[in-house]
């Protein structure tokens, strides 16, 4: 396949949006969104793949080398209390920054502030190996959750920068991926750091934590001079690097670098019209007043309130939950038994979410049928009799789980953008993430370890709650459907992209006839 079809049209240069007929549109639209594709997924994917390692490798951690004394519970004599507090408090940068981390990004080269991020979240991450205390573990996991703020948001908004909402849910999933991937690759690489155990006087899992710290570092420097900023608006190409400074033409040429020209940029243009048509005004306190009173805005929260904070859980605690399945499975053993999971969630995610921008409409119906899987497989993993019958359990939660996040991040950006433009995507996106983060702060401070005695139940009340978190989410979907019915919002947001097209030449068509009058 030739990658350069993607990147050219075949068309002359002076053809005009305007002179396309709908199916020639459709097809040049579908070339320009696959060469965003190929340009914009892959540096996301890779360091979302590598911050997603410095978040959940903690997991790993709990149980890596215990047979010599070297997990990092038994490193730094951690008590119930210190992990859980550790855990949670991640959460709390969530919660205070996410949003406003988010609003920066309207005002900035996007890019630069996700390197920015990035960077951060590497040099934190590597401190991780010098905790030599519970008091500093938790200092730090705070500080790694303050400098991640506005990541997985971020990430989102940038999305919608380039894709229009009925596009973004597939976009979404597939840098998503890299999340599970990561937790697979990172359960089963943490055997090889359990062999490193005692190199050079570090633990195993002192050895994943400098590594995965400085890898996220040189990712961050990537995405800087790989990322383009925000699209243009116009035809032309690098009029920003008239400039008679070096140092100014550099630094012009790294945040503002754009990567469509031409009939792409008018292709593009036309299709994002929507998000397009609030360029160039400055958002107010009184727009993000309106969003935070937003009737959609709360039930989107608590949908993802429900499915983040299990995911969360079963990230962070997957080994101990395994460990009660069978008590004689080695560290080595729980480390590679949690790859599956997340690669379970990987398939769920590549077949539900293609599917779910086909269907936009019914996205609620995607997402509460992933929900019900999960359900489903958190009582096969509480009250099923055999053991492997209670992991398959797990596989069926990481299945279930996995498109559960990307559509309500699509979902979110898609109903905002429509009523609230570029602002909307961005501060709505940060708030469901934020605040919806308290389900991660529930399932790691208050149940699994935060839970103490529960463990003598097996976690099985731990399970429940998380079922009663996901019935909530569920409930949750069809309010939104519901308002989304009531208020007629479907014939507005589920349109076809010819339909921008014919848009686009009825104001072309006004713009000439006012010229000419």
């Amino acid at each position: 396949m030739r990658l350069t079809k993607y990147w050219k049209s075949d068309l002359p240069d002076t053809v005009e949006v305007a002179d396309l007929d709908p199916e020639t549109y459709k097809s040049e639209l579908n070339r320009v969104y696959r060469k965003l594709d190929l340009y914009l997924i892959p540096p996301l994917w890779i360091v979302y793949f590598l911050t997603s390692a410095d978040r959940s490798n903690v997991g790993l951690a709990l149980t890596m080398n215990s047979s010599t004394g070297d997990s990092i519970i038994q490193h730094l004599d951690l008590t119930s209390r210190d992990l859980s507090l550790a855990l949670a408090f991640f959460y709390v940068g969530y919660l205070v920054f996410d949003a406003p981390f988010n609003l920066i990004m309207t005002k900035i080269a996007p890019h630069a502030w996700m390197s920015r991020i990035v960077i951060s979240i590497g040099i934190v991450a590597s401190c991780m190996a010098a905790c030599n205390s519970g008091w500093s573990f938790i200092l730090v996991r705070t500080l790694l959750g303050v400098t991640e703020a506005g990541m997985w948001p971020g990430m989102a908004y940038y999305m919608t920068l380039w894709y229009p909402a009925k596009r973004c849910a597939r976009r979404i999933g597939f840098y998503f991926t890299a999340a599970q991937i990561s937790a697979s690759v990172v359960g089963l690489v943490s055997a090889g750091f359990q062999l490193m155990n005692g190199a050079r006087g570090l633990t195993g899992y002192q050895w994943m934590f400098l590594i995965y710290g400085v890898l996220t570092v040189l990712s961050g420097v990537l995405i800087l001079f790989w990322l383009p900023d925000r699209p243009r608006f116009d035809r032309h190409g690098t009029s920003f690097l008239n400039s008679n400074s070096k140092f100014l033409r550099v630094w012009k040429r790294i945040t503002r670098r754009y990567l469509l020209s031409g009939l792409d940029a008018d292709l593009h243009m036309t299709d994002m019209r929507y998000t397009y048509s609030g360029e160039g005004k400055q958002w107010t306190w009184k727009d993000v007043w309106n969003i935070i009173i937003d009737p959609f805005l709360w039930p989107l929260i608590i949908m993802y309130f429900g499915v983040v904070g299990v995911g969360i859980g079963v990230q962070n605690f997957a080994t101990i939950i395994l460990r009660t399945i069978n008590p004689q499975w080695s560290s080595i053993t729980l480390s590679l038994l949690t790859a599956p999971i997340w690669l379970a969630d990987l398939i769920g995610i590549l077949i539900f979410t293609p599917i779910s921008d086909r269907f936009s409409k019914y996205r609620y119906c995607f997402f509460i049928f992933s929900s019900l899987i999960i359900i489903a497989g958190l009582f096969v993993t509480t009250y099923a009799g055999p053991e492997w019958g209670r992991y398959a359990g797990l596989l069926v939660v990481g299945f279930g789980l996995g498109p559960t996040v990307p559509i309500t991040m699509a979902w979110t950006a898609e109903i905002f953008g429509h009523r609230h433009k570029e602002v909307g995507q961005a501060l709505a996106t940060a708030l469901v993430s934020g605040l919806g983060n308290l389900g991660s702060v529930t399932t790691t401070y208050a149940l699994y370890t935060g839970w103490p005695a529960d463990a003598a139940r097996q976690y099985k009340y731990s399970n429940m709650v998380m079922v009663g978190m996901l019935g909530a989410s569920i409930l949750s979907a069809l309010l939104v459907r519901f308002l989304l019915k009531v208020l007629k919002r479907d014939a507005f947001m589920y349109e076809d992209p010819a339909d921008n097209l014919q848009q686009h030449n009825v104001t072309q068509e006004q713009n000439v006839a006012a010229d000419k009058f």
